[in-house]
């Protein structure tokens, strides 16, 4: 079942959900009919994950991997091979694009092939600017001893003038 939402009333007044009501506008439309080839996504600790697509019967040349900012696309092309005659062709060997929304912060780490499993490790990586951190809460006890503190600095800086002199 598909609805359509509008979201313009949200947009006129909110600023920067830009992003996330494009996500949920196209979440529907991006999922729907795509389940080649198969995929596992884990959480191997708080920030890092891995995404395993079972890709059986690529090459690491048929396999382009594409990382963008909160987009990671992976794609597959087989190349016809001509001199092969087939009775019977079972082995899904399609081209297929998949595509994954990345959260803030999150950067490819690896990718690797092997067995018919194509394994992408990722990993979020805050910048040091954007992780919290403990704010001191100031006060008339804090101002006080700040000033006395100031006061002394003075003092010592007007005693060295005086020696220098």
């Amino acid at each position: 079942m598909r609805t359509n939402f509008d979201f313009s009333p949200f947009r006129r007044s909110t600023v920067g959900f830009d992003r996330l009501f494009d996500m949920l506008e196209n979440s529907g439309s991006t999922q729907a009919g795509e389940n080649y080839p198969p995929f596992d996504l884990e959480q191997r600790s708080e920030d890092e994950y891995r995404i395993t697509l079972a890709v059986a019967g690529f090459r690491r040349d048929e396999i382009d991997i594409v990382a963008q900012q909160n987009l990671l696309i992976v794609s597959g092309r087989k190349r016809e091979d001509s001199e092969r005659q087939y009775i019977h062709r079972g082995i899904a060997t399609r081209a297929f694009e998949r595509r994954f929304a990345l959260g803030d912060y999150v950067q490819v780490r690896s990718a690797e092939l092997k067995d018919g499993m194509l394994e992408i490790d990722l990993v979020r990586e805050i910048p040091e600017a954007m992780k919290p951190r403990k704010v001191e809460i100031g006060g008339s006890e804090g101002q006080q001893i700040d000033q006395k503190a100031e006061q002394q600095q003075v003092e010592n800086d007007n005693s060295k003038d005086r020696e220098a002199a």
